[in-house]
């Protein structure tokens, strides 16, 4: 059945597909189409093997089809299909948020399912806006964000977000939402880890809260590391400055980890490898492994407890999605939690760090390079850009890389690069000089 079924796709015309972030009519023409995936690679639907350098969509942290995972949610499928988690649940949903706060920062005490960062970034915004309502402070509705931010695709995080082609074709987005300058310059160009000067930036966070009065904003939600718009570590000392100019103020601080969550930069969330805790910490992608859709807002207690007054028959948050703590996603979600505690992901990812950024700033001086931005296993090569022709040194780089074996994703003209965690050091090299002779044999 499964070869019948790969044989008939890989007939099948894509016209009746429309595919997100994705220039359609090009992809009709000639589809990248992948058939199985496994460990590190995937095979297309053609057979060639493909070293997949971004770990799917930045999700699958423990590589791809791990056996756990797989029986975890085959077996969950036989035992319970569905069940709501609207007034009702299942053991594994209390289960998986006892494991997740296991693994969170501490004083982070409850978590609130979704089905994907996107849902669950909208959910965080939703629930600050609600505790300061809940506090009888129903001033503060504005949000903060920052520049080339990506906080997904919904209305709520497609306002905070600060990549303006995104939000082009959609407005009128939220109203009174600011965004914060991007903490970085040209002086922090070939900086692996966090760069050492760049704490200032922060200060343009109390500048916007005397613009916009403090007393009215509800929350600044940044990503610890900016990921989609392209790998910008903070600073040394950033992330310390905002913290404690939002709880000066009142406002709540919104931690973004949909990306940097599960190991990305070494520790479980970006929050512990740069010691700052969030009120409200968003999580998808590696939660799961990538097996299965699944989002999450991570609470702290303080910020719970401010719903739980009035009467006990009443919702405190009257919000929620038909698919959240779905028993399957519990279930990939509980078993990829297991699988990285035993095979110790978090330090494989921290001791293989030190490999691949030094891989990342080899490329200094490479044709075509202008920057090269590393931390931890999250890598953006950046590129100068062909007269008239922005984008495409990116895609044809990217579609070289792809041609020899390589899948990595070009933004514009930023080659983004995040493996599996489980990478090796000869792989990181296959990575690394790939794309290198993809920069020198393309114009």
């Amino acid at each position: 059945m499964n070869s019948v079924s790969t044989e008939h796709a890989a007939e099948a015309s894509p016209a009746a597909f429309w595919a997100p972030f994705t220039p359609m009519r090009q992809f009709r023409k000639q589809a990248m189409m992948f058939a199985s995936a496994d460990g590190m690679y995937y095979t297309t639907t053609d057979g060639s093997r493909i070293l997949d350098a971004m770990a799917g969509l930045w999700c699958v942290n423990a590589g791809h089809n791990q056996p756990k995972i797989v029986e975890a949610i085959r077996e969950a499928a036989g035992r319970l299909d569905f069940v709501s988690s609207f007034k009702m649940s299942h053991p594994q949903a209390i289960e998986m948020a006892e494991r997740l706060i296991d693994i969170a920062p501490a004083g982070m005490e409850q978590v609130f399912f979704t089905n994907s960062g996107s849902e669950a970034v909208d959910t965080a915004l939703k629930i600050a806006r609600a505790y300061h309502q809940a506090r009888g402070d129903s001033r503060r509705t504005k949000f903060i964000g920052r520049a080339k931010g990506y906080h997904g695709m919904g209305f709520g995080g497609l306002s905070v977000s600060g990549l303006g082609r995104q939000k082009r074709d959609f407005g009128p987005l939220l109203g009174e939402v600011s965004h914060l300058p991007l903490p970085y310059d040209a002086s922090m160009r070939f900086s692996a880890g966090q760069p050492q000067q760049g704490a200032h930036y922060a200060d343009a966070l109390s500048q916007l809260l005397d613009v916009q009065d403090p007393s009215t904003v509800a929350a600044v939600i940044v990503e610890p590391v900016t990921g989609s718009g392209g790998v910008y570590p903070p600073p040394h000392g950033y992330l310390q400055k905002l913290r404690d100019i939002c709880t000066r103020h009142g406002v709540l601080l919104i931690f973004d980890e949909v990306i940097t969550g599960f190991g990305r930069v070494g520790a479980s969330f970006a929050a512990q490898a740069f010691g700052v805790t969030p009120d409200l910490m968003t999580t998808a992608k590696g939660l799961t492994n990538g097996a299965v859709p699944m989002g999450g807002v991570i609470v702290s207690s303080a910020v719970h407890e401010a719903f739980m007054r009035g009467p006990e028959n009443v919702p405190e948050l009257m919000h929620g999605y038909t698919y959240s703590a779905h028993p399957l996603a519990c279930a990939a979600g509980l078993a990829t939690i297991q699988l990285h505690q035993e095979l110790g992901i978090n330090e494989q990812a921290a001791a293989a760090a030190l490999e691949w950024q030094a891989a990342a700033l080899a490329l200094q001086g490479v044709k075509h390079v202008v920057d090269a931005r590393a931390i931890g296993l999250l890598c953006a090569v950046e590129l100068a850009p062909r007269p008239d022709a922005a984008g495409a040194r990116g895609a044809e780089v990217a579609a070289w890389c792809f041609d020899h074996g390589v899948l990595v994703r070009a933004s514009g003209d930023v080659i983004v690069i995040s493996p599996p965690l489980v990478i090796t050091n000869a792989q990181i090299a296959q990575v690394f000089e790939t794309l290198q002779d993809a920069l020198l044999n393309t114009l």
